[in-house]
């Protein structure tokens, strides 16, 4: 003999659990942006100040992390190209690698606030 239920969750602790991870996700998109540029390749700072965070999603939330220069690929990806100190190719995925239990640290945060 077996016995079964529906649970139906509190519409309002779904609606903050989404709202806290949207929010958890732009701080942490946030976050990797302003690690990578502390190592983006600079001449003027045009490629520095180009970086933006977008987060999209209604039902998977997604996080991205952008610039937007003609030549931001090409410097991102030229291992053989110099830099200024500190200063390096590769600067936003190196961000993105290096900061993983940060940004799950930020959106935990969000969500611990929420529950």
């Amino acid at each position: 003999m077996s016995k079964s239920w529906k649970y139906k969750p509190n519409q309002n602790v779904v609606a903050g659990v989404k709202k806290a991870s949207s929010r958890g996700l732009a701080l942490a998109a946030e976050h990797i942006l302003g690690v990578a540029k502390k190592h983006v390749p600079i001449e003027e700072h045009t490629l520095e100040e180009s970086g933006f965070t977008s987060v999209e999603g209604a039902r998977r939330l997604r996080a991205a992390v952008s610039f937007d220069t003609p030549y931001a690929v090409r410097q991102h990806e030229d291992m053989h190209a110099r830099h200024d100190a500190g200063r390096n190719a590769k600067y936003l995925e190196n961000a993105f690698n290096s900061e993983q239990a940060a940004v799950k640290e930020i959106i935990a945060k969000e969500l611990k606030g929420e529950l």
